[in-house]
C-alpha cells in the first residue's frame, strides 16, 4: 500500500516542482500573467461585440461623456464619474452630435439623452469604444487578485487565483460593460491590498496608496460607504492579535493605525474633490438637479436622511455624490424582487446567498469548503492574510442581505473576487502540505474552465451552474441582470432574419431606453413598465398574431410588484417556440392579450388626468376596464378619473372592486397596495 502511494504521488511531485522551478525564473511569471490576461481581454471584448446594449450601459456612457467634456456630474449621479469618465475618454475625438438637455428629471434625462448620444451617431463604434475602455478594470482586478494571493500565499497561489477569476463567468460577464461592479472590485481589492501592505510594513507611503485606493473606491461606487467599517475591524484584528518581543505597544499601534486611518480618509476626500473638480454643486453654470437634493430624502430612513442633509448643508462632500447615495438608499428601500417564480413587491435576505448558490461555478461553490478545511487543519496559515481576504467579503455580504435592491448577483461581484482569492491560497497550502491535492484541484480548475468555456461568448449574463441546468434554466430562478439586461438584440436581430419575418411584437426589457428598432427589429412594441416610465405610448390590439417576442424581466413584469398585476401571464403557462439567448422567449400564434390593451388605455388615460383633461381619462379608463374588467390598473385608472369628475360613489364603487384583486395578490404586494387604495377611497 505504501509502494503504491508513492508510486501515485511521484508525478504529483514532478509536476509541482517543475511548477515551482518555473516560478522562480520571474521572466516567466511575468509571461505567464501577461497572457492569462490577454486571454480574458479576448474574452472580454469577443463577447461583448456579440451583445447589444445593456440597460444601464447607455445613460453610464452619456453621463460620463457629459462629465468630460462638460463638467456636468449632475446627469445619472446616482453612481460616482471615475468608470464612466473613463469609458468616455475614447468617445472625445469621435465628433459626436450631442442630444440637447431638457431639464428633466435626472434619470429620465440620463437614459433618454443617453439613447440619443449613442443611437443618433456610430453606436456600434460608440459602444464598443466605451467597452474597451471599461475593460481597463476587469483587467486590474485579476492583476491585483494575483498579486494579492502571490505576496500573501505564494506565487502558486497567485497563479490559481488568476485563472479562476480569468475563467469566472459572472467575471466575464460584467468586466467590460460600462457598469460600476468591476469597477467597485477592483477598487475594494486595491484599497485592502494597500492596507495589508501597510500593516505589514508601515511606511508613509504606504499610507498614501491606502488613501489613493479608498479615494477611488468613493468615486467608483457608493458601496464605499462600508469601507471604513472594513477597515476598523482589520485594524482591530491587528490589535487583538498577540504580541511578539520587541513590538510596539498596543496603545502606540491602536494610535499608529487610527493615525494612519484618518490621514488615509482625508486623502480619499481630497481624490473625490478633486474627481468632482473641487466643486460643490453637480451641474455647472448654476443649473439645478432636478429634482432638487431635498425631494430625494423622502423615502429614506430618518438617520439617513438627517447624515445626508447635514452633509449637504456643511458641504462637507460634493453635491452630486450626496444626490447619488441619497438617489442608491432610495432605490434600495423600495425595489421588488424575483426569485423561483414569485414576485416580492420589496427585497428579500435569502436572494444573494440563493443567487450565489446559483450563479457560482460548481468549482466555486467546492473550494468553499475545502478553504474552511484548509484554514481548520492548519494548513493555510497566516490569521492575518486570512482576515484581510475574508472579513471586507463578509462584511459586505452580509450588509447586502439586508438590502432590498435585489436585481443581479453583479452587485456582489467583488465578493467572488475575494473567494478565489482565498481560493488561491487555500489550493496551493493544500497542494503543498501533500501532493496528491494536485489532482483534485487540477480537476477542479479544469471543470471551472470548461464550464466557463461552454458560456462563451453570450451565455455569461444568464450563466448558472450545472446543478440548476446551466444558462438554459436560469429564468427558472432569477431574472433583471443575472438573466436578461437586454443583452440579445443582436441575436434577436439574426432570428428574425433568418425566418424572414417582416411582422411580429415585442415585448423588450429596455424599450424606448434601448430601441431595439435601432437593430433592425421590425416589431411592434408591447407594453413594459419601463415603456410606462419612460411615456412612450403603446396601443395594443387585444387581439395579436405572433411571432411574440418577450425579453425575460418584460414577461414576468416583476418590476410592477406583483404576478396579478401582469398582462402577460397565461404567457407564462405556455411552452414557447423558440429561446433565444437564454433570455428572450417566441411565442408563435394568434394569442387574446386583453391585460395588455387594457393596460394601454389604463396609462393613456392616467396621463389625460395629469394634462387636465378628466372626461377624456374616463373615456380611455372606460375602454380598458370593458377589454379587461378585473384588470388592476384599468380600475384604478377609472376610479381616478371618476374621482377627478367627483363621481365620488362611482369612484368608491371602482376602487372597492380594485381592493377585492388587491386581496388576491401576495402579501408583499398587499402591504403597499392596500394602504395605497384605501388613501384614494378616503374622503369618498
Amino acid at each position: 500500500m505504501k509502494a503504491e502511494a508513492r508510486a501515485i504521488s511521484q508525478p504529483a511531485t514532478g509536476i509541482t516542482d517543475t511548477f515551482h522551478s518555473l516560478l522562480k525564473r520571474s521572466w516567466v511569471k511575468i509571461a505567464a500573467v501577461m497572457l492569462l490576461l490577454l486571454i480574458l481581454e479576448f474574452q472580454l471584448l469577443y463577447s461583448v461585440k456579440h451583445e447589444s446594449l445593456t440597460f444601464d450601459e447607455g445613460d453610464h456612457i452619456f453621463a460620463g461623456y457629459m462629465s468630460l467634456k462638460h463638467q456636468d456630474f449632475g446627469l445619472n449621479p446616482e453612481h460616482p464619474p471615475l468608470v464612466k469618465m473613463i469609458a468616455a475618454v475614447p468617445l472625445l475625438g469621435m465628433n459626436l452630435h450631442e442630444p440637447q438637455l431638457q431639464n428633466r428629471y435626472f434619470k429620465a434625462e440620463a437614459y433618454l439623452s443617453g439613447r440619443d448620444l449613442i443611437f443618433q451617431n456610430d453606436h456600434e463604434m460608440v459602444i464598443f469604444r466605451a467597452r474597451i475602455a471599461a475593460s481597463i478594470f476587469a483587467l486590474l482586478v485579476a492583476l491585483l487578485a494575483f498579486l494579492t494571493a502571490q505576496e500573501m500565499f505564494g506565487a502558486g497561489a497567485g497563479f490559481i487565483a488568476l485563472v479562476l477569476i480569468v475563467f469566472e463567468p459572472n467575471f466575464l460577464a460584467h468586466g467590460s460593460l460600462v457598469t460600476t461592479d468591476t469597477g467597485a472590485a477592483a477598487a475594494l481589492v486595491s484599497s485592502i491590498y494597500a492596507f495589508y501592505r501597510y500593516v505589514k510594513s508601515p511606511s508613509w507611503g504606504r499610507v498614501a496608496v491606502l488613501g489613493l485606493a479608498a479615494g477611488l473606491f468613493f468615486i467608483v461606487k457608493h458601496s464605499a460607504v462600508l469601507l471604513p467599517a472594513m477597515l476598523i475591524l482589520l485594524a482591530a484584528s491587528e490589535l487583538l492579535r498577540p504580541r511578539q518581543a520587541g513590538e510596539e505597544t498596543r496603545l502606540h499601534q491602536a494610535a499608529r493605525l487610527g493615525g494612519a486611518l484618518v490621514i488615509a480618509g482625508i486623502i480619499a476626500v481630497g481624490i473625490m474633490w478633486a474627481c468632482y473638480g473641487f466643486r460643490y454643486a453637480a451641474r455647472p453654470a448654476g443649473t439645478r438637479m432636478n429634482p432638487p437634493l431635498e425631494d430625494t430624502l423622502g423615502t429614506l430612513r430618518p438617520a439617513e436622511a438627517k447624515v445626508i442633509k447635514t452633509m449637504a448643508r456643511w458641504k462637507v462632500l460634493p453635491e452630486s455624490w450626496l444626490y447619488g447615495l441619497a438617489d442608491v438608499r432610495s432605490v434600495a428601500n423600495t425595489w421588488p424582487s424575483y426569485m423561483f417564480g414569485k414576485v416580492y413587491a420589496h427585497g428579500v435576505w435569502f436572494y444573494f446567498p440563493v443567487a450565489f448558490v446559483i450563479k457560482a461555478t460548481l468549482t466555486t461553490l467546492i473550494f468553499v469548503p475545502l478553504i474552511v478545511y484548509a484554514i481548520a487543519t492548519g494548513k493555510l496559515r497566516g490569521w492575518r492574510e486570512i482576515l484581510f481576504l475574508s472579513v471586507p467579503p463578509t462584511l459586505y455580504f452580509c450588509i447586502s442581505m439586508t438590502s432590498s435592491l435585489n436585481i443581479g448577483v453583479r452587485h456582489i461581484l467583488l465578493v467572488f473576487v475575494f473567494v478565489l482569492v482565498l481560493a488561491g491560497g487555500a489550493a496551493w497550502s493544500l497542494i503543498q502540505s501533500d501532493r496528491l491535492w494536485v489532482w483534485p484541484i487540477a480537476v477542479l480548475i479544469i471543470f471551472h474552465v470548461v464550464t466557463s468555456l461552454r458560456a462563451f461568448p453570450t451565455s455569461y449574463i444568464p450563466y448558472a451552474n450545472e446543478l440548476w441546468g446551466g444558462p438554459a434554466n436560469i429564468h427558472k430562478y432569477l431574472t433583471d441582470s443575472t438573466t436578461d439586461w437586454g443583452q440579445q438584440l443582436k441575436a434577436v436581430k439574426r432570428y428574425v432574419d433568418e425566418r424572414g419575418i417582416k411582422e411580429c411584437w415585442f415585448a423588450y426589457t429596455a424599450e424606448p431606453l434601448i430601441p431595439f428598432h435601432a437593430y433592425g427589429i421590425p416589431c411592434k412594441t408591447l407594453p413594459t413598465m419601463d415603456t410606462i416610465w419612460a411615456g412612450l405610448k403603446t396601443e395594443t390590439p387585444p387581439v395579436i398574431q405572433g411571432p411574440v417576442f418577450f425579453s425575460h424581466i418584460s414577461l414576468t413584469f416583476y418590476e410592477s410588484g406583483s404576478a396579478l398585476l401582469s398582462p402577460y401571464r397565461q404567457f407564462m403557462e405556455l411552452k414557447p417556440t423558440a429561446v433565444i439567448e437564454d433570455g428572450v422567449f417566441v411565442y408563435d400564434g394568434t394569442f387574446n392579450v386583453p391585460y395588455a390593451a387594457a393596460l394601454d388605455r389604463a396609462v393613456i388615460s392616467g396621463t389625460l388626468l395629469e394634462q387636465h383633461q378628466p372626461e377624456q381619462a374616463l373615456s380611455e379608463a372606460q375602454a380598458g376596464v370593458a377589454l379587461a374588467p378585473d384588470s388592476l390598473q384599468a380600475l384604478m385608472a377609472l376610479g381616478d378619473a371618476q374621482k377627478a369628475l367627483q363621481k365620488n360613489a362611482e369612484a368608491r364603487t371602482t376602487f372597492e372592486k380594485a381592493l377585492e384583486r388587491v386581496h388576491l395578490m401576495e402579501p408583499t404586494a398587499q402591504e403597499v397596495w392596500i394602504p395605497k387604495v384605501q388613501e384614494k377611497m378616503a374622503g369618498l
